[in-house]
């Protein structure tokens, strides 16, 4: 969804404190795409660029669109990585090159695999931007393992009834991607991985095991959690202490999102929408992009989802 160039490329050493407190918190930086659409980005950031394959997250929303107003996030490219917009409120009109139109819906999962190239926009859908709505999700990019990251691109909808919902501690937790806590979700990644979205309206109390994955973190979209001896707030992350079992306690009302997985040996390149191992293949999909639309999408390595004209243009 967010298309704002991003590379960082710098590395910084993070200390490690005791496991009773959190290993990093990460605030978000706030940024105002237009007409009253507001993400908070919290990966990558300088001093952890990922957490397991997790690579870019964003927080948007909540927003209101008055009747006859939406979004629209033109086509753009992506390379490298696998996208899920999980929603709270609201819908959004999905459109790809390999040929999926489908309205993005609270709760159901939409798992958009670049691979070697994918091109899609994100819009407000027709009934929606008549009537008005709410707008509120999260955006996450997953990182492709290496030998994998230029594979043929795919998209798969899961709908919300599909997914593993079980209770936690007084949390209401659906399990979006891999599998955890004794539960698979049916959408499919090649490296361990899990991914949460949390409800508690009641309040909830849980462990997160030292064991559950190598790297782990805590996403605050509504509400407080506390992890150990630290609160966090809405738009916070904390990353959890390595090796370290984790005791969560969420306040009543709170969402929230669990991610983990296993990090990748080789370190990832991000900029732009484009995520690989090697900054060449990142600079020839720049290009493409570019000559594609500079040769009308005929014949070339990039094109549009049908029935759409305009695009965002590479940056240089």
């Amino acid at each position: 969804m967010s298309n704002a160039a991003l590379n960082l490329d710098d590395d910084i050493d993070v200390s490690t404190p005791d496991c009773d407190s959190l290993d990093l918190v990460i605030r978000p930086r706030v940024k105002d795409l237009g007409d009253g659409f507001v993400v908070r980005r919290l990966l990558p950031f300088h001093k952890r660029r990922m957490v397991g394959p997790f690579i870019f997250f964003d927080h948007f929303g909540p927003v209101e669109y008055a009747p006859g107003t939406g979004f629209d996030v033109r086509p753009h490219p992506h390379i490298g990585l696998s996208t899920v917009t999980y929603l709270f409120e609201g819908a959004i009109t999905h459109k790809d090159t390999v040929g999926s139109d489908l309205v993005i819906r609270p709760g159901a999962v939409n798992w958009m695999t670049a691979g070697g190239g994918i091109v899609h926009s994100e819009r407000t859908p027709a009934p929606e931007r008549a009537a008005g709505q709410r707008l509120h999700g999260i955006q996450t990019w997953v990182a492709l393992p290496a030998d994998l990251q230029d594979i043929p691109a795919d998209f798969v909808h899961h709908p919300a009834d599909s997914l593993p919902v079980f209770d936690l501690g007084g949390a209401k937790m659906q399990l979006i991607a891999g599998a955890g806590w004794g539960h698979n979700s049916p959408v499919e990644f090649p490296h361990p991985i899990w991914y949460l979205a949390g409800d508690a309206p009641g309040g909830a109390a849980f462990e997160i095991p030292a064991d559950a994955a190598a790297e782990r973190a805590v996403y605050v979209a509504d509400g407080t959690v506390t992890v150990g001896s630290e609160t966090l707030d809405t738009g916070a992350m904390g990353i959890l202490q390595p090796e370290c079992a984790a005791f969560v306690q969420a306040g009543a009302g709170a969402k929230f999102m669990l991610a983990g997985g296993a990090p990748y040996p080789e370190r990832r390149l991000i900029d732009w929408n484009l995520v690989a191992t090697d900054r060449g293949l990142i600079e020839a999909a720049k290009r493409d992009w570019q000559n594609s639309a500079e040769n009308g999408w005929r014949n070339t390595r990039f094109t549009l989802p049908e029935g759409e004209q305009d695009y965002i243009p590479s940056p240089r």
